[in-house]
């Protein structure tokens, strides 16, 4: 993992940037297209990108030449549902779809895009690629299982029947390094998240939804843009209009890669 530039690189990378309606200028600028696929790829979508990986003044935006590397994945965040113990609620539930970009120096980025009327839109950019590499690697460790991220402490896990694989050391942390079964892995998570979601008295007192980390990280306010730069593709981080899970799964996203940032490759 590692301390993950959020937003579209125009004129905040320290910004927490939730899923939702884009301003104006950025929607003008990442319209809808039929497929995620292809709203990655978009001329518009490839002008941001260069923009993105030249924003540290490490790569001229001209010389930045990104490209996108295969297809998009779907990207699946713990469910709270699943974590109130609803019956047949799946562990995780999809909230947006991520492709991997990668410039012309080899640094990587992944583009989140969520369903909008009309077609996908790209709504949020994310220096390194783990969405797809968790993806890929889940792939390996259980053919056919389901991969999730529980954003609480920034884990991610693979599932198939009753088995839950860790992926990354923070998954192993808190199951072990030889996983542990689901109905104990949704005991854990009932104990650590039960009290914080929707409706509880942690949610009444507005704490990210009442399902959010336990140390409360507020969302920092994007800096505004100056003369010379364009407007940060940034939304409310209440993720208006894409469901309370994206929340719950941005809300601690920014403070925990920042302090990975010696880790990212």
């Amino acid at each position: 993992m590692n301390g993950r530039a959020i937003g579209a690189g125009l004129a905040t990378t320290a910004a927490l940037v939730a899923l939702g309606a884009l301003p104006a200028a950025a929607a003008e600028s990442l319209p809808p297209a039929p497929t995620p696929e292809q709203a990655a790829s978009a001329p518009q979508t490839l002008d941001t990108l260069s923009r993105f990986f030249a924003r540290d003044g490490a790569l001229a935006r001209s010389a930045a030449a990104p490209r996108i590397e295969g297809g998009s994945v779907p990207v699946r965040i713990l469910s709270p549902d699943f974590v109130a113990g609803k019956a047949g609620a799946p562990v995780a539930r999809v909230e947006f779809r991520a492709s991997r970009a990668v410039a012309s120096d080899g640094r990587k980025a992944s583009l989140w895009t969520v369903k909008q009327p009309g077609g996908w839109q790209v709504v949020n950019i994310a220096t390194g690629d783990d969405e797809i590499r968790y993806a890929e690697q889940g792939g390996r460790v259980l053919p056919g299982g389901l991969v999730f991220r529980e954003p609480q402490i920034d884990a991610w896990y693979v599932q198939k029947g009753a088995k839950v694989l860790p992926l990354d050391e923070d998954a192993v942390r808190a199951v072990g390094r030889n996983g542990t079964s689901l109905a104990a892995y949704r005991e854990r998570v009932a104990e650590a998240y039960g009290d914080k979601l929707p409706g509880t008295a942690y949610a009444k007192k507005g704490a990210a939804g009442g399902y959010a980390p336990q140390a409360s990280v507020p969302a920092p306010a994007p800096r505004a843009a100056t003369a010379h730069e364009e407007p940060a593709v940034t939304v409310a981080s209440t993720a208006a209009g894409v469901g309370a899970g994206v929340a719950l799964a941005l809300i601690a996203t920014t403070a925990i890669r920042r302090r990975r940032v010696a880790r990212e490759t």
